[in-house]
C-alpha cells in the first residue's frame, strides 16, 4: 500500500470513527432526553401522590380535632385528672381561662389548686355527660369558657 493510500485510509477510518461517535452522541442524548422525560413524569406523579396523601392526611386530622368526640373525651379526662392545671382549657383553645387555673395554682404554691381541682373535676363531668354535639356547639362553637 502506498503512503497516499495508507493516509487515505486513515482518513476514512477517522470519519467513519467520527459519524459512529457522532450517532452514538445522538443515541445517547436521545436516551437521555427519554430518561429526563421519565423523571419528570415520575416525580409529577410523586408529586401529586404526595398532595393528594397530604388532604387525606388534613382532613382525617379535621375531622379527629374539629369537634367531635375525640376533644370532648381528651377535656373531660384532663379535666379531672390535671384540673387544677387548666390544662383540659388549653385543649379547648381557651387560653386565659387556662392561664388563670394554672396561676391561680402555681401562685398559691398549691393551696387554690384544691379549689380549681374541683373546678376541673365539675368540668370534666360536664364535659363527658354531654352528648358530642352538645359539647361541640357549647365549648368550641359558642366558645363558653366556664361550666
Amino acid at each position: 500500500m502506498s503512503e497516499n493510500n495508507l493516509g487515505d485510509d486513515l482518513k476514512n477510518k477517522a470519519n467513519h470513527a467520527k459519524e459512529a461517535a457522532g450517532d452514538f452522541a445522538n443515541d445517547a442524548k436521545e436516551s437521555a432526553s427519554e430518561f429526563a422525560d421519565d423523571v419528570k413524569e415520575k416525580a409529577s406523579e410523586f408529586a401529586d401522590d404526595a398532595k393528594e396523601a397530604a388532604n387525606d392526611f388534613k382532613e382525617s386530622w379535621n375531622e379527629a380535632t374539629n369537634g367531635g368526640e375525640n376533644k370532648k373525651i381528651l377535656a373531660g379526662i384532663l379535666a379531672i385528672v390535671l384540673g387544677a392545671f387548666g390544662v383540659h382549657k388549653f385543649i379547648l383553645g381557651y387560653n386565659k381561662e387556662g392561664i388563670i387555673l394554672l396561676a391561680a395554682t402555681v401562685i398559691t404554691c398549691g393551696f387554690a389548686g384544691m379549689i380549681t381541682s374541683i373546678v376541673g373535676l365539675v368540668e370534666g363531668i360536664i364535659y363527658l355527660t354531654k352528648t358530642d354535639e352538645e359539647f361541640y356547639q357549647t365549648y368550641q362553637v359558642g366558645k363558653k369558657g366556664w361550666f
